[in-house]
């Protein structure tokens, strides 16, 4: 079997790997949202308990102190003397994990919606994308709005409930565990509801690629084998599609992000103690004013968020550049 140099001495095109190593903008993207994720994941275990506990210490300006002796605080702190630098950090695990699994929950329902809408063709894609246009035309924002009014309350009571019968049975760790999930009942529903609303245009995409690689002659090979609807859809078609379904989670998870900061940002989003970026940048807006601004409260939460946004940008691109031979087009 000929090995990647018989390639490029023969003159055979690069795969789409290698065309995205080669992609500066994309890979310095990379190194950026893996350092992000990596620090907000370990670097907040590591911190000291006084930065992650509420202190007299109210808007402490970057690199300054509250008084002689007062540890030094790096990014400053907030109203209620939280440090920022913990709290960029917790958010970041919120508004990443929430553009995440709001992106995976797309990717589930509209793959599988827009898989079966293309390979059955006819009048049944014709009714299941006469759906998706009903459902494009709905605000989603809207949507997740009502979801969170909605629901939120009869998530905390379940959650309230789930603590006291724990607390009957003295099973600690269940009453431990939903007692910290109560602040982030919101951010469950956020998730599942940004999810819900995304999948549309995953759907769409799959569709448009299925038309095409069902009329290829490897699946018309499966089919004279005898194989069934779904099998062909698994086994042939999905590993066909990853490269794509790549390219679109990458960009459905900025999207994801930016909707549940601008909930946060109205209040809708996650709450207190919890925070997430949204959240962050709306308690930074409340302190700004033009006699004595804490600019650092909003600066901070907003560069790290933009630059994550972009990354996540240029990454979702450098994978379309490379995967998707009509791109370029």
């Amino acid at each position: 079997m000929p090995d990647a140099a018989d390639n490029r001495v023969k003159g055979a095109p690069p795969g789409g790997w290698a065309v995205l190593r080669r992609n500066r903008a994309a890979m310095a993207a990379l190194v950026f949202l893996g350092l992000v994720s990596a620090t907000a994941l370990i670097v907040p275990f590591l911190l000291p308990d006084w930065m992650k506990q509420v202190s007299a210490d109210s808007f402490v300006a970057p690199l300054g102190r509250s008084h002689p002796g007062a540890p030094l605080r790096l990014l400053g702190t907030d109203v209620n003397g939280n440090d920022l630098f913990y709290r960029l950090l917790t958010g970041a695990q919120v508004s990443l994990g929430v553009g995440l699994v709001g992106a995976l929950v797309s990717l589930v329902i509209g793959g599988v919606y827009g898989m079966v809408s293309g390979y059955a063709g006819g009048r049944i894609d014709g009714a299941m994308m006469r759906l998706v246009d009903m459902l494009n035309a709905i605000p989603s924002l809207l949507i997740v709005m009502i979801f969170v009014s909605t629901f939120d309350a009869f998530f905390k009571d379940a959650l309230d409930a789930l603590r006291l019968w724990g607390q009957s049975r003295h099973w600690s760790i269940i009453e431990h565990m939903a007692g910290l999930l109560i602040p982030y009942s919101r951010i469950a529903i956020l998730v599942l509801s940004l999810g819900l609303v995304q999948w549309l245009t995953m759907a769409r995409i799959v569709r448009g690629q299925v038309l095409v690689l069902k009329e290829m002659a490897f699946v018309t090979a499966s089919r004279a084998m005898g194989q069934r609807g779904w099998t062909i859809l698994w086994k042939h078609l999905w590993p066909n599609l990853s490269t794509i379904v790549l390219t679109c989670l990458t960009l459905t998870i900025p999207a994801v992000i930016r909707d549940e900061s601008f909930l946060s940002f109205l209040g809708l989003g996650i709450e207190d103690p919890a925070a997430s970026w949204g959240s962050l940048l709306r308690d930074g807006a409340q302190v700004i004013n033009p006699i004595e601004s804490k600019w650092w409260l909003l600066v901070f939460p907003a560069v790290l968020m933009s630059l994550s946004l972009l990354a996540l940008n240029f990454l979702g691109d450098g994978l379309r550049d490379a995967f998707d031979p009509k791109s370029g087009e």
